[in-house]
């Protein structure tokens, strides 16, 4: 298919507003404030039936109406540049690669719900990407595109760029918020949900980088022409992050709903060794339910893969092939979500820890016969009953592992250690 998202990358001055602006970059703002209304481009974007590619596959369009028309404070968007999904760096991408495009969509969002101020909250660890952004963001405001009177028009829209600490816990909208207030990332309850009091206790929309990103091309070229591409309800283009045991990584933009299959073997080469077998999937990052390999013939889209119990979440899909010892792999995941739990919530701050430390010593070869019932009870206790879904994302991969490969996780028990280093296929596990 023809490269939307990433149209740009392999200019070696992508990031640079005279590559942008030379590629048509800024027209569409222009076409925005100019010739369109606020509510016309948030019916403009309700029909593309664009979804929000942070994760939870929200409608864009219909989370902007919920924003209010009128009132006596200041309204703001916040454009979640904190990319910390195991798995994931498609957002990365762009930030470095092609900034004035998230850019460009950030002004057209904060138009349509009626912002003067966006924020852009980027993981401090993409310090290269902090400094690309805040250059784009000085070559635009040279130029007008940002500040006051846009075009001529009465629209006038600042952007902030806002350099987070390193919090996996700040991706989630609420505890965001409260990072960039000056608090420590703490997850709120809701409601108030953030369109009636967010950021300053002002009514506040979060989008997504790659969301943003995609505005501008349907302003640009109309709801019709996005919904022709992907399929039905779930439309347009996206990038998918291929990473694990195959052939040639990366981000690959494709139509919503490519097959698995297709993206592993087909754009990505398939295994990266001949001689091995598949064994498992991770289709949208490391929150996500895994599938086996008997699972991938399915359609890489939100609907598809809820069908078939799992989540396209980030679309960090990690492959794995035999050689993965699975109980070390669900260990990695498990640590990084106990160390990454803010501590708020008790079945989190416990629960995270209490998998960790059960599935290294199942790993070690020192665990009981209940241990494996122990860790899809307490996977239960956890999801759904916290303020935030970081309980939701140890739970999830941990009642998938267990249950889709529980053969392997009662050998580590009758072993009496893990079959890493015994006879047969060397193993390693996911970090690996």
């Amino acid at each position: 298919m023809e490269k939307i998202l990433l149209r740009n990358i392999d200019n070696d001055r992508s990031h640079t507003l005279e590559a942008y602006m030379a590629a048509g970059g800024y027209r569409a703002l222009e076409t925005a404030v100019k010739r369109h209304t606020p509510d016309e481009i948030v019916g403009m974007v309700k029909d593309s039936e664009l979804r929000g590619r942070g994760g939870a596959g929200f409608p864009t369009g219909l989370k902007w109406s919920f924003m209010p028309k009128e009132g006596d404070g200041p309204s703001y968007l916040i454009c979640n540049a904190d990319e910390s999904e195991p798995g994931t760096f498609k957002d990365r991408l762009i930030i470095e690669r092609d900034p004035h495009l998230l850019i460009e969509g950030t002004l057209i969002a904060a138009y349509a719900i009626r912002a003067a101020t966006a924020f852009i909250y980027i993981r401090g660890e993409f310090v290269r990407g902090h400094k690309i952004l805040a250059v784009a963001l000085e070559e635009a405001r040279a130029k007008n595109f940002i500040g006051r009177r846009l075009f001529g028009t009465e629209a006038g829209i600042d952007i902030i760029l806002h350099r987070g600490a390193g919090s996996y816990i700040c991706g989630e909208e609420t505890a965001l918020m409260d990072s960039l207030e000056g608090k420590r990332g703490y997850p709120r309850l809701k409601p108030p949900f953030p369109a009636q009091q967010g950021l300053y206790g002002c009514p506040t929309t979060v989008n997504n980088v790659e969301t943003l990103a995609n505005v501008p091309f349907i302003v640009e070229r109309g709801a019709e022409w996005y919904r022709s591409i992907g399929r039905p309800k779930n439309t347009g283009p996206k990038l998918y992050c291929l990473s694990g045991h195959v052939r040639r990584p990366g981000v690959y933009e494709l139509p919503m709903g490519v097959p698995l299959r297709e993206l592993i073997f087909d754009h990505g080469g398939g295994l990266s060794e001949s001689g091995r077998n598949l064994r498992a999937v991770i289709p949208g990052g490391s929150s996500v339910p895994v599938l086996t390999a008997e699972e991938i013939d399915v359609c890489m889209d939100f609907d598809s893969l809820a069908k078939a119990g799992t989540m396209l979440g980030s679309a960090g899909v990690i492959v794995m092939d035999h050689t993965v010892c699975m109980v070390k792999s669900l260990l990695n995941l498990a640590r990084f979500y106990a160390h990454e739990s803010c501590g708020q919530c008790t079945p989190c701050r416990e629960g995270t820890g209490w998998l960790a430390k059960i599935l290294q010593r199942v790993e070690e070869g020192k665990g009981t016969g209940n241990d494996l019932d122990l860790l899809l009870s307490i996977s239960d206790r956890m999801q759904g009953n916290t303020i935030c879904p970081l309980a939701d994302a140890a739970a999830m991969p941990t009642r998938s592992f267990v249950t889709k490969f529980r053969d392997e996780f009662e050998r580590h028990l009758g072993a009496g250690s893990c079959p890493v280093g015994r006879p047969g296929p060397a193993r390693m596990s996911l970090a690996e």
